[in-house]
């Protein structure tokens, strides 16, 4: 094992870093909520909106790019 670890604390170490990668994942799917859908039109220049829809209900009206 690297550096002389034992094979029961490799895995330990292991095991709880894939933990914590997969949560640190799911946390930040559910903070930014992403679209994941997938139009069956694409969408024209300038139609397209861009915004953060967990931040909606805290700020203004969502931006539209201007392409």
């Amino acid at each position: 094992m690297p550096g002389g670890v034992p094979w029961s604390a490799y895995l330990k170490m292991l095991s709880s870093s894939l933990l914590a990668m997969c949560a640190g994942a799911q946390v930040v799917h559910w903070y930014y909520r992403p679209d994941l859908t997938i139009p069956e039109i694409p969408p024209k220049p300038g139609e397209l909106k861009t915004e953060l829809l967990g931040l909606k209900d805290k700020h203004h009206k969502p931006q539209v790019s201007q392409q």
